[in-house]
């Protein structure tokens, strides 16, 4: 893996640290960039928009079978996040509402 791979690689992972202890919604650039070790620049480099950034932290929620980021991103106030979610394959989506649910 190169350098820059490594280096999103690390940053997506405190995106999705973040996410996972504090919820979808209250993750940004800065606190990324704070738990990174990097410039808030060096986020939006690799990630761009905020809408790009929730993609990425809730396809590797997808990926890595994430149940309580799915969950967050299911019931998102915003359509686009949930959006991203219902992309999830349906076992998922299940699994993650059941969470929800106890």
């Amino acid at each position: 893996m190169t350098p820059d791979r490594i280096r999103k690689t690390e940053i997506l992972n405190a995106a999705v640290s973040l996410a996972e202890e504090f919820g979808l919604g209250e993750v940004s650039r800065e606190k990324i960039a704070a738990l990174a070790e990097c410039s808030t620049g060096l986020v939006n480099l690799y990630f761009g928009t905020m809408l790009n950034l929730r993609r990425a932290i809730v396809g590797e929620a997808v990926r890595t079978k994430n149940l309580n980021i799915i969950a967050m991103a299911l019931v998102a106030p915003d359509e686009k996040t949930r959006g991203l979610a219902r992309r999830a394959p349906e076992d998922l989506r299940r699994e993650a509402i059941e969470t929800l649910m106890g």
